[in-house]
């Protein structure tokens, strides 16, 4: 295979305000590349990992900031299609502080990527690859989008290629309703799905607490292994084999978003290996470093992930 993990998803530009500033009132914003599923091509890229990443951009020194980021941990970004004209997806970000929760504005209305079809993508090339990874960010966006994630899914799984499926469910982008009619049929074709125990609520109407409603999740939709994210209350792993709860430790937060992929690629990291546990405390170890700089895209070296220095400076 020429890969390990292939996927596809729109990139975006982030720009986040300084922490006690509002958008309405910012006077500054940092800048960085965004994109789900960029985010976990890259940090799988950083571990070792041959990942390809497809996308539709329009020409410019935006998307060459975009293409530039993760070509720069190497992703594979030869499957970068760009677009005469058009524009390039922003979302802003509010940080907030307690009480106040984060907020997302997003800016992603006429984009190339929302009008993708899929003769524009050499899906021979993308499906020689170990595991398809796919997001409901991407399918959420237009019919479009969702239809070509359909596609994916679809020609992955008549290959006999594995599919990684995150519901990543994005209320401002779609109702739970919607997701679930364009995500249910390619969670039934996944072999591991991630989904955190509210969004199995919203998109799936699978309720309980703990593991349990990871169980009756997996049980519902027939995947092989369920990894469910509950915030402080741990992580939840059900195969047909067992079922686990993982702890999770709290950590100072500097920047938030990309955590969550962070969690994807280390647990599809181990899962690749044929060892699911030891991807999910991979991920939550990748996960907290993510929580420790800005960017949606975490920067590690693996040698950070084996041992802990503790918050002295490494001479």
């Amino acid at each position: 295979m020429t890969y390990d993990l292939s996927t596809i998803g729109e990139g975006q530009i982030r720009l986040t305000c300084e922490h006690g500033e509002r958008l309405s009132t910012a006077r500054t914003l940092r800048m960085s590349a965004a994109g789900s599923e960029a985010n976990v091509s890259g940090l799988l890229a950083q571990l070792g990992r041959s990942t390809a990443w497809a996308t539709k951009l329009p020409r410019g020194p935006l998307s060459e900031r975009i293409a530039i980021e993760y070509s720069a941990v190497g992703v594979d970004m030869s499957h970068m299609v760009l677009a005469d004209q058009g524009r390039v997806a922003l979302y802003f970000l509010e940080p907030g502080e307690f009480p106040l929760p984060g907020k997302v504005t997003y800016d992603r209305q006429h984009t190339p990527f929302r009008d993708i079809v899929p003769e524009e993508f050499d899906w021979d090339s993308l499906l020689d690859t170990r595991v398809v990874f796919l997001t409901g960010i991407t399918a959420a966006l237009t019919e479009n989008t969702a239809r070509v994630v359909r596609y994916f899914a679809d020609a992955a799984h008549e290959r006999g290629i594995d599919v990684a499926l995150d519901i990543n469910f994005r209320s401002l982008l779609w109702s739970g309703e919607q997701a679930r009619t364009v995500l249910e049929p390619i969670a039934r074709i996944s072999s591991i799905l991630f989904c955190s125990r509210t969004d199995a609520g919203i998109v799936f109407g699978v309720d309980g607490q703990g593991v349990e409603a990871c169980r009756r999740l997996r049980e519902e939709l027939g995947v092989p292994t369920v990894v469910s994210t509950d915030g402080r209350a741990g992580t939840y792993l059900s195969t047909p084999e067992r079922e686990r709860v993982f702890e999770i430790r709290s950590v100072p937060v500097v920047d938030r978003p990309g955590a969550g992929d962070s969690f994807v690629a280390g647990t599809l990291h181990g899962w690749l290996d044929g060892d699911v546990d030891k991807g999910i405390e991979m991920g939550t170890r990748v996960a907290c470093l993510a929580l420790t700089h800005h960017g949606d895209l975490t920067h590690v070296y693996p040698g950070e992930l084996l041992t802990g220095h503790g918050t002295d400076i490494v001479r």
